[in-house]
């Protein structure tokens, strides 16, 4: 099987999504500033390129976890069905904690992960992504804070993947289909 030919447009250039990341610290650091350590959860792996920026970014004590879920193997399309595929390392109870995700799409993966950390009784579990797509949303789940709303596209880039592929780009792309 032969891999489909495509290009990538960029849409959200590394400038733009520097900026939005230093006005997202300023509002989560006035969520947080009373913590003594905030908790910094990971969904692996599209958001680690965002979580490197956020935690450099912010003025707070931190602690980074990581936890890999997964909705979409190497298709394009949510499957609706969220796995833990890697647990968190450390304990959360009593917590401030802060759920970093690439991208909201269906709604879905975010959803089932806060609603998992909540049953280990975190003090405070807040969540932001990078990217959301409230065209796509079928769970009744809003991030506390969001990068950049996007319309309904297949995009790649920091951090977000194709197949694995495009992960390293600096920016935000769309991906765009082309004739055999």
């Amino acid at each position: 099987m032969s891999e489909r030919p495509y290009s990538i447009d960029q849409m959200i250039s590394a400038k733009s999504i520097a900026a939005r990341i230093e006005a997202l610290c300023h509002d989560i650091h006035d969520e947080f500033n009373d913590t003594n350590k905030l908790i910094v959860v990971g969904l692996l792996r599209g958001s680690f390129v965002f979580i490197a920026d956020l935690v450099r970014e912010l003025d707070l004590p931190v602690e980074v976890d990581f936890i890999e879920v997964s909705s979409y193997g190497d298709g394009m399309e949510s499957s609706r069905e969220v796995r833990i595929l890697k647990d968190l390392r450390g304990k959360i109870e009593g917590r401030d904690v802060l759920v970093v995700e690439d991208i909201v799409d269906t709604g879905h993966t975010l959803h089932h992960v806060s609603q998992l950390l909540l049953t280990r009784q975190p003090k405070r579990l807040k969540t932001i992504a990078l990217l959301d797509k409230p065209s796509r949303r079928e769970a009744d789940f809003r991030a506390d804070w969001i990068g950049f709303e996007i319309p309904d596209a297949f995009v790649v880039g920091y951090g977000i993947d194709f197949a694995q592929r495009n992960r390293n780009l600096p920016y935000i792309g769309k991906v765009r289909f082309t004739d055999q």
